[in-house]
Parts: structure tokens; sequence; C-alpha cells
């Protein structure tokens, strides 16, 4: 067993090694800025939109999505020259769907009000085109450690979007961050409701483009 666990070590650490280090660094960090999913490349914006009301319920959803994308881009990364093309799509979704199941199982026995406060969006990961996007834009075509490094990279940018949409609108809306009241008082309504999502999302995306400028 410690033998096998040694020759994965190695197999990941040479995965990882096979690649300049800097284009690994940038590998890791397009997400957060430059090609953000939620505010570049807009991508996942159902959940983006629909589980934001509160930090919390953003960074919730936003680790849950990460983790299936990290998941599913090792196994398409794995399986990927012994999936006939013509399945291939749906090969991945069964990859995905999978891991969804995984999250929605462990958030309702061991966090059972996140889960409800998400309801539905949990299992609609499965068809998020930003998670099948970086198995078949990224993962089919790159080296297993590549893979890893994008999967973190780009899940941890769709939890920074989601926790930072999530944390306007909660500030705005409500006076309180996480939670935490820190203003007594009635916040701007709208932005607990739908419209101020669209608000709120299209302040964050002019941003982020001035940034990347």
């Amino acid at each position: 067993m410690c033998k096998l666990a040694e020759k994965i070590f190695m197999y990941i650490w040479l995965q990882f090694n096979s690649h300049n280090i800097m284009d690994q660094a940038k590998n890791f960090t397009k997400g957060f800025i430059r090609e953000n999913p939620v505010f570049i490349l807009m991508l996942g914006l159902c959940p983006a939109l629909g589980t934001t009301t509160s930090a919390y319920n953003g960074m919730g959803m936003g680790l849950a999505t990460m983790f299936v994308v990290l998941m599913s881009n090792i196994v398409v990364s794995l399986i990927k020259n012994f999936v006939p093309n013509k399945v291939r799509i749906p090969s991945y979704i069964v990859i995905i769907a999978s891991f969804v199941t995984i999250v929605d199982l462990v958030m309702e026995g061991f966090m059972p009000a996140l889960h409800e406060q998400l309801g539905l969006f949990i299992p609609l990961i499965v068809v998020n085109c930003f998670v099948l996007g970086r198995a078949e834009a990224f993962a089919q075509k790159n080296t297993l450690g590549s893979s890893i490094i994008d999967g973190t990279g780009m899940g941890l940018g769709f939890t920074l979007a989601l926790t930072m949409l999530g944390a306007s609108r909660e500030i705005l809306g409500s006076y309180a961050l996480f939670g935490f009241q820190f203003i007594q008082g009635d916040g701007m309504l709208v932005f607990i409701l739908a419209p101020g999502a669209f608000i709120a999302l299209g302040y964050l995306i002019a941003l982020t483009n001035k940034l990347n400028k």
C-alpha cells in the first residue's frame, strides 16, 4: 500500500515538474482575474446569480463547484486516452455527476442549513458549463499535473467571484457580512432580490475589466 502511494506521489510530482514553473504559475492564477469564469468568461452565471444572496452561500456554492471541477479534471486527464470521441461528452457528464452526488450527500449530512439554502443549485452543477468546459477544453488535452493546477486555480477564481458577489449583495442589502450585522437598520432591499444580483454582477464585471486593462 505504501509503495503504491509512493508511486502515485512520484507520478504526480513528475507531472508537476514537466512544465516550466512560470507557465504553471500563470496556469494557476489565470482564473483569479485574467480568465475569471464569472467576470470574464461569463460561465456558470446561473448559480452566480441564484445563490449569492449572502457571502456564506456564495462561498459554499463556490467551494462545492471547485471540488467537482478539480476531481473531474483529475479523472478526465487520467482516462482521456481510453475514451472514444463519440462518447467523450457523455462520459465526462457521468464523471461530473458522480462527484456532484458526493458533494450533495456530504453537504446534506454535515451542512444541512447550507444545503437547504443552495437547494436545487447543487445538483445543477452537473450541467454547469464551467465544469464541463474545463474538462473538455483543458483536462482532456493536458497532463495530470496541469489539470490539477487548472482545476484548483479556476475553482478558486469561481469561488472568489461568488463570494465577492454574495458579499456585495449582503453588505448593501442588509448591512451584514457572513451573517454579522455591522450597521443596524434595513439595507437596500433590491440587492437581496433578483435585480440586485444583475446590478452587483454588472459593477463587478466592470471592475474586473478595469483591472485586466
